[in-house]
């Protein structure tokens, strides 16, 4: 689903491997070895070099909104630009069915965005990464604000959008996550990539 073939951004790379998929592969390391940058490089935010692709589509091949489109990201500190919750999604009615799934009520849609907590303000930005359907989730600390029960429904719904086929590479430090969502785990240090035995 998501093949990268001599990706090099900074002092990354180049490192070339694959996420199939219905696959979770979890990437780990030390703090500052560019876990962030490489999936700010694959999802195109940043300048790169390499080869991108995800459904059989080149990245070069298509425009950026597209691609991202298809390839979401959830960053560690996500954007939120306008007063509200809701005008932040398509279809906000539609969502509002699904803020139980990250442990939110429905009144969550109307919430101000000024008054979220950093936890909340990530769950709502993962369902909005989800909103487009993407085939292939970048998710970057997905549940590091959040409490062990949160933590563990987060997870139950990042295995429900495995079982429907969709790609996801999750940076995290919690090796206990690593270990209960990903299929594979890879290493980045020294700007290579090195694959872990379970």
């Amino acid at each position: 689903m998501l093949k990268v073939s001599n990706l090099t951004r900074l002092m990354i790379g180049p490192v070339s491997f694959d996420v199939g998929a219905g696959e979770c592969v979890a990437i780990t390391g030390p703090s500052g070895t560019g876990k962030s940058v490489l999936l700010r490089a694959i999802v195109d935010l940043d300048p790169n070099d390499g080869q991108v692709q995800a459904g059989g589509v080149i990245r070069a091949d298509v425009p950026a909104p597209d691609w991202r489109k298809t390839v979401a990201m959830l960053p560690a500190e996500s954007g939120w630009w306008l007063d509200h919750v809701a005008p932040h999604f398509q279809a906000p009615d539609r969502i509002r069915g699904q803020l139980s799934l990250v442990g939110l009520p429905e009144t969550a849609m109307e919430w101000e965005v000024a008054r979220l907590s950093t936890g909340e303000k990530h769950r709502l930005a993962l369902l909005r990464c989800l909103e487009g359907g993407p085939k292939v989730l970048l998710l970057d600390e997905p549940t590091a604000a959040l409490d062990h029960d949160t933590t563990l429904q987060i997870e139950a719904l990042l295995k429900q959008q495995l079982g429907k086929g969709t790609a996801i590479l999750i940076v995290t430090h919690d090796a206990a996550q690593a270990k209960r969502l990903a299929h594979r785990i890879l290493r980045l240090e020294d700007g290579q990539l090195q694959q872990v035995a379970a």
